[in-house]
């Protein structure tokens, strides 16, 4: 080798050993590379959603959000978990070969299960809950990466079998399926997973499955979830073998037999929920397991005595036991347990005392021990620790005082003492407690006076059947709140003040039996909501006030056994009461229009009434006229000649007046087989109903029968009739129960409800009388996709169809009615047929929710399916699960409404979404496949202005039509984000109408916007049954 290229070598040496050190490097450097492109990729395929705005190239991607990377380099997990994604999984996520943790919870994927993800050899953890995935599980789901740790799949609609090649994934420690549509098994082989500490399976409708003895061998599980799965047979045996166990939910099973003792043995045992089911037999007398902090076994039918074991539990704080047979005197030494805050035992058989210390060495919030047999005195120390919500004690024999320490419990909200022997005075500070709002005393031994003072907040008081002496006091005008006032067979004495017919929520006075005198106020302030008055038994005098015929929702009157002189008022004539009786009074005259017919037939019994129809037995009203002598043949010449041009006349027409005779007793024959009972204030009778039902009046007609306008007075008031005919006798429910059924669907009052006034009867046919709402139907106003002008001065109507911000009215206003029905009355009641044509509006185009026809109410408590007969509704609107199951709950309501916002914002048909779908799953297609909203909004209503309120209600829409009925929002949510809609002020346009305007149907609980919508939380672990009913038994609501 020449010495010049010696020279060069030596130059180049160094060069070459500086490339190869940094060599390394290089290699490095091109896998953050790599990820960057894969995951700009990722978001390209996503549709570069807002919330990947992050996701930039001019930042390290590891920085980006919900990346998360090993020292600074490779991505090894995503997590976006609500984050408003939608369509699929893109394959190349896999493409991140160093990926662990991949978390898309809470979005709008959708799609089979991505068996793809088999090329992710090191996912530790996957979680794709709350998703759109459908269809079954792959029997090969095995492949998933060994190195998975944590699987959670729930909240998606998977169905058929869990595969048994899932128990192969050995490396599982949490497992979730929980809240899908698995209608097929589970398999005992999920035994094999040794190392699996949470199995989450609850809220699936499994084939009917025995718990699997096998499941016994699960040595690391802690947490087993099993709430409503269908599940029968025994608990087993083997269960007891779960040494590592914490929580044990098998919730609302049909699990029989009793509960293994050695289950009560376990070390590590917490949560004990084995509430709604079919157990039987006693509680296991040997209980060690000390870490027991609540145990529900509500609703079943366990019988025995508690163990005297319960009460060494140290860490107890809640023991639900109600519903049961269970028998016997408590414990004394569960009052000693230093954690205790909730024992519910009402609806069993116990007798002897209540434990002395309850209350006293732990802060006792809820104490429930209704209908049971205990004897003695109430403890004293209840509330001792200031922390007490309820006392619900009714329907025992206690006796001796009410605790005088009760009546410093700030934080009482309801005191329920009925049905006992308890004597002697009411603790001062009971009345006033500022957050007490129930006060049951009724049927016990109690005296003393009423107080002058009330909690502001009290809604019902109940004394009847007491000792309480004295005077209605003057302060009675500061009982706002009132809603419940009974009183019956006291003493009370005095007047019945002025200030007393003030109250503008009281629904029912009960006064009788009491020694009230004087007379009633002739003027009555604000009875608005009244709807039954009874002061009977008393020794009140006067006249009867005509102003109690003004009551507008009276229908319960008795003011009978006093003193009560002068004629009956004609005003109660107008009043259409279900009961009335003024007997044993001095009353005298003629029975008033309205009554005197034998729907009240045993109602007047007075010496000095008169009637002009035969009525029980009064007699018939007869007017004497005493003539003078004098002018005696004056008028009787007059007489003779009047009939003489009597029988001229008689002689002219006596065939038209025998015809029309006879078609006059025909119509009244038929006339009174007709029977009216109103729930409104009508100015309107039965007679000027049947006369109208003609075809010129004729509106509209369908498979049940017709509906007329009918006009009720000069100036143009109308009626809504509908006519319910049935082949000749009403079928086999008879007349009293359809009347049931039209009283329960009458107290229904609220603004967006159409009124039901009155119903008319007969053997039939049925009349119902609604108001007349003077712009029809909403369907009749959405010109279904049509061009059409924008009007500019965003009026109600543009010339074609409505404007946006009127249809976002009628939304609001359909959502308040619906959020009514399921959140505020009691049961809750479900309309199931809500859609776009049983939404009318009147003439300010106000909607009201109407066509009851269908509706259910639910049995308690909230929330739980009720299966009906056969599925009923209209297609297009029906949710999924109702079609194939006969569940109804409330979220059948909310996917047929979500339905209904899709027509309002898209203007399309309900049945019609294209060629191959309904309209919800149009919409959801549309949304799913990354496409602009925008291009699905209604464009005879699209102004700039107004893009972010339609687009918003359509998300709604999505979010209510979710085929997963946990995954749909309750009425009370759609509501709030609605108004949150209206308050975008689009256009210009501000919401002038104040909040009161509303009526109060959300709470204080958690406001969803419509950014959060998609991603309403749902609880991992169910609460105990207790939490699930109200603590007072005795519900009401005021209109």
């Amino acid at each position: 080798m020449s010495k010049t290229a010696m020279q060069f070598l030596r130059i180049l040496h160094p060069i070459f050993s500086l490339l190869l050190t940094f060599h390394p490097f290089w290699v490095i450097s091109q896998s953050p590379a790599s990820d960057r492109e894969i995951l700009l990729n990722i978001k390209k395929q996503w549709g570069n959603q807002p919330s990947l705005q992050s996701w930039d190239s001019t930042t390290s991607h590891c920085q980006w959000l919900g990346i998360q990377c090993t020292g600074g380099k490779t991505v090894t997990g995503i997590s976006l978990e609500n984050k408003d994604i939608a369509g699929e999984i893109p394959e190349s996520i896999c493409d991140l070969k160093n990926l662990t943790t991949l978390d898309l919870g809470g979005n709008t994927l959708s799609g089979e299960f991505p068996v793809f993800l088999y090329k992710c050899a090191n996912l530790q953890t996957l979680v794709l809950s709350q998703n759109l995935f459908a269809g079954q599980l792959p029997n090969d789901i095995n492949k998933l990466s060994p190195q998975l740790r944590y699987l959670d799949l729930s909240s998606n609609n998977f169905t058929g079998d869990i595969p048994i090649t899932i128990a192969q994934l050995k490396g599982l420690q949490f497992l979730n399926l929980g809240s899908n549509l698995f209608n097929g098994t589970f398999p005992s082989g999920l035994a094999n997973l040794v190392n699996l500490e949470e199995l989450l399976l609850a809220y699936n409708p499994f084939s009917p499955m025995k718990l699997p003895k096998e499941f016994g061998m699960l040595k690391s599980l802690k947490y087993l979830w099993m709430t409503d799965c269908n599940l029968i047979g025994e608990v087993p045996e083997s269960f007891a073998n779960l040494s590592s166990l914490e929580q044990l939910d098998l919730v609302q099973n049909n699990l029989v037999g009793e509960i293994p003792g050695r289950l009560f043995l376990l070390k590590n045992l917490t949560f004990l929920y084995l509430y709604r089911n079919k157990l039987s037999g006693g509680l296991p007398t040997s209980i060690e397991a000390l870490n027991l902090k609540e145990i529900d076994v509500s609703n079943n039918n366990l019988t025995g005595i508690i163990p005297e074991g319960i009460a060494t539990l140290p860490k107890l704080e809640v023991l639900n036991l109600f519903n049961n047979q269970f028998h016997g005197v408590l414990p004394l030494n569960i009052g000693k347990i230093p954690t205790l805050t909730t024992l519910k035992i009402w609806s069993n058989s116990f007798s002897g005392p209540l434990p002395p210390e309850l209350g006293l060495h732990s802060r006792l919030e809820d104490f429930e021990v209704s209908d049971n047999g205990f004897t003695g005195q109430l403890p004293e120390n209840l509330c001792s620790n200031k922390g007490l919500w309820g006392v619900v004690a009714a329907n025992n024999r206690l006796n001796g005082s009410i605790p005088s320490s009760l009546g410093q419990c700030n934080s009482l909200h309801t005191v329920q003492l009925q049905n006992n022997s308890f004597s002697g005075e009411v603790p001062e500070g009971l009345w006033t407690l500022q957050n007490v709002s129930i006060m049951q005393l009724s049927d016990n031994q109690l005296s003393g006076q009423l107080p002058d003072k009330f909690a502001w907040n009290l809604t019902r008081v109940e004394i009847s059947n007491n000792r309480f002496a004295g005077n209605i006091p003057q302060s009675v005008k500061n009982w706002r709140n009132l809603v419940v006032f009974e009183a019956s067979n006291n003493l009370i004495s005095g007047t019945i003040p002025l200030d007393l017919t003030s109250l503008p929520g009281l629904n029912i006075l009960l006064l009788d039996r009491n020694q009230l005198s004087g007379e009633l106020p002739s003027d009555i302030i604000s009875w608005k909501s009244l709807t039954n008055l009874n002061i009977a038994s008393n020794k009140l005098s006067g006249p009867i006030p005509p102003a109690l015929g003004s009551l507008p929702v009276l229908n319960s009157l008795d003011l009978s056994n006093n003193q009560f002189s002068g004629q009956i008022p004609p005003e109660l004539g107008n009043l259409k009461l279900t009961s009335l009786n003024l007997s044993s009074n001095k009353l005298s005259g003629g029975l008033p229009y309205g009554l005197d017919n034998n729907v009240y037939e045993d109602s007047f019994w007075n010496t000095r009434l008169c009637s002009n129809n035969e009525v029980s037995n009064l007699p018939k009203c007869t007017t004497y006229h005493r003539k003078n002598a004098n002018n005696l043949s004056s008028k009787l010449l007059a007489l003779i000649l009047s009939l003489g041009l009597a029988a001229l006349l008689a002689a002219l027409y006596f065939t038209w007046f025998t015809i029309k005779k006879l078609g006059n007793r025909g119509n009244k024959e038929e006339l009174e087989t007709w029977k009216l009972i109103s729930f409104y204030r009508v100015d309107f009778t039965e007679e000027k109903i049947l006369a109208n039902l003609t075809e010129s009046n004729l509106i509209g007609s369908g498979a049940h029968g017709k509906v007329y306008r009918i006009p009720t007075s000069q100036s143009g008031d109308s009626v809504a009739v509908k006519k319910i005919w049935r082949d000749g006798k009403m079928s086999n429910i008879s007349e009293k129960d359809l009347l049931a059924e039209v009283q329960i669907l009458s107290t229904i009052r609220h603004l967006n409800i159409v009124k039901l006034l009155c119903c008319v009867s007969s053997e039939d046919s049925k009349l119902l009388v609604y108001e007349y709402m003077e712009n029809q139907s909403l369907d009749k106003w959405i010109p279904r996709g049509k061009e059409r002008p924008i009007s500019s001065s965003h009026g109600l109507v543009n010339q074609m169809g409505l404007g946006w911000p009127t249809r976002l009215r009628i939304a609001i206003g359909a959502a308040q009615g619906l959020s009514y029905m399921h959140h505020d009355c009691s049961p809750p009641i479900i309309h199931r047929d809500i859609k776009s044509s049983n939404i009318l509006l009147d003439a300010n185009f106000n909607a009201k929710i109407a066509d009851f026809g269908l509706a259910k109410m639910l049995p308690k408590p909230e929330g739980q399916p009720h299966t009906v007969s056969a599925v009923a509704g209209s297609f297009g609107y029906m949710a999924p699960e109702y079609c194939y199951t006969n569940k109804v709950n409330e979220k059948i309501d909310v996917y047929s409404f979500g339905v209904v916002l899709l027509e309002l914002v898209t203007g399309k048909e309900p049945h019609r979404g294209d060629e191959n779908s309904n309209l919800a799953e149009w919409a959801w297609r549309h949304y799913c496949e990354g496409r602009p909203i925008v291009e699905a909004l209604d464009k005879g209503v699209q102004e700039t202005c107004y893009m972010e309120e339609m687009t918003n209600v359509f998300k709604i829409g999505l979010m209510c039509t979710s085929t997963l009925p946990s995954s749909r929002p309750s009425m009370k949510e759609v509501l709030q984000v609605l108004r949150h809609c209206n308050a975008l002020e689009g256009c210009g346009r501000k919401d002038s109408r104040n909040e009161h305007d509303f009526a109060p149907l959300l709470g204080s609980g958690n406001r969803y916007d419509s950014n959060s919508l998609f991603h309403l939380e749902r609880s991992k672990v169910p609460q105990s049954d207790g939490d699930q009913q109200r603590l007072s038994n005795a519900s009401f609501e005021s209109d």
